[in-house]
């Protein structure tokens, strides 16, 4: 796996202060994407050790509530084993965070993916240019789901984050 950014004291990716990993690799090419950068397998950086030490360094400070994933996509079928690994990861380390990942695949897509069990919040759906929309504030398009995983898991269908 690849990434292009380690983001530490992020205010508009999730709830809190965030450290968001902006990870490489995208099947989706969205009309208008914030981040066409990312979309290669080849783009940015490999994710080694000290990219996973930079991140356990702030997700250690009080302050910061968690981490968020995004690219590029987190779930595409390039990340996902590497993803899962480093979601168990850190939820083990640091199991008082919460964890949101952006992907471009909608719910029904991922939710019987294993990692599901460590993401916390999951901003799901394609941005749509057309249907660009700065409310809710944590989405790029009105189409995408903030969806609350852990309570959605539990009751076998889409439960909203609401906060």
């Amino acid at each position: 796996m690849r990434y292009h950014n380690i983001t530490k004291c992020d205010l508009k990716n999730g709830m809190g202060i965030r450290v968001v990993l902006w990870v490489s690799h995208c099947e989706h090419y969205c009309e208008g994407c914030q981040n066409p950068q990312t979309w290669s397998e080849y783009s940015g950086i490999p994710f080694d050790s000290s990219a996973i030490e930079e991140i356990f360094e702030e997700l250690s400070k009080d302050y910061v509530s968690g981490l968020t994933l995004s690219g590029g996509d987190p779930l595409s079928s390039l990340n996902r084993c590497e993803i899962h690994n480093f979601l168990k990861e850190v939820k083990c380390k640091y199991p008082l965070k919460n964890i949101w990942v952006y992907t471009g695949y909608l719910w029904d897509d991922v939710r019987s993916l294993e990692l599901t069990k460590y993401i916390d919040v999951l901003v799901d759906g394609k941005f749509i240019s057309e249907l660009s929309n700065p409310s809710p504030k944590w989405c790029g398009s009105s189409n995408q789901r903030i969806i609350d995983v852990q309570k959605s898991l539990k009751a076998n269908k889409i439960i909203l984050y609401n906060k």
